[in-house]
């Protein structure tokens, strides 16, 4: 983990970028490393079926070779699948953070996050691996997400919440401080949430409520 003070995405002279995924997530991220003014490289894609995404080149993965000089993020939105690639490619990942981001200089940043336009991230919040905070989000003092998380646009996470592993805050949600949100939970679009949740949880409405399980 990097305190978020230091230049997370600086690269070596002639080090490039690629990304994992040409998708709509991806076309956010592209824009992100543009306003940055880093090399990208081009895209990998287990589909592609196509040269061109936004003017960089589609490859398949194992028609590439990273190499030691290179940076990877993965650009996909399904936080099981983003988990199963990154556990699975061993390579320097980068993060991509938005210029337009307000972010505490004593939280923590981990390998891997995206951090979209608009998004604030408060005092000693600690961001795990591969996490995604969409557009306009808000992560405020002393919460913990953890690896693979998914904090969707507009939601807000009061003081001291933890967010488990590849849980999804539904776009919209409210999140009341000092709350758990269990690993692999969703809490549903414009949830209010006043009470733990547990692993795996589904919840929806105001107050949130249980409705079912996703598979552990």
């Amino acid at each position: 983990m990097l305190p978020a003070t230091q230049p997370l995405n600086a690269l070596k002279d002639n080090h490039m970028i690629y990304l994992y995924g040409a998708s709509g997530h991806g076309k956010n991220i592209i824009e992100i490393f543009e306003l940055q003014q880093l090399a990208i490289a081009g895209l990998l894609d287990d589909g592609a079926n196509e040269n061109d995404f936004l003017g960089y080149p589609v490859s398949l993965p194992g028609n590439v070779s990273l190499g030691a000089e290179n940076q990877l993020i993965i650009s996909i939105g399904n936080n099981a699948i983003r988990k199963r690639l990154a556990e699975s490619i061993f390579v320097t990942y980068t993060t991509a953070i938005h210029p337009s981001c307000v972010i505490s200089k004593r939280c923590i940043i981990s390998a891997g996050t995206v951090i979209m336009a608009g998004v604030v991230i408060n005092c000693d919040a600690v961001i795990g691996d591969h996490v995604i905070l969409n557009t306009s989000c808000s992560i405020d003092h002393d919460c913990v997400l953890g690896n693979y998380a998914h904090v969707s646009p507009n939601a807000a996470l009061a003081g001291n919440v933890t967010v488990g592993e590849g849980a999804h805050i539904g776009i919209g949600a409210s999140v009341i401080q000092g709350i758990n949100i269990g690993k692999w939970a969703t809490v549903g679009a414009g949830a209010v949430v006043i009470s733990d949740v547990p692993d795996y949880a589904v919840v929806v409405g105001s107050p949130a409520k249980i409705i079912k399980y996703n598979h552990g």
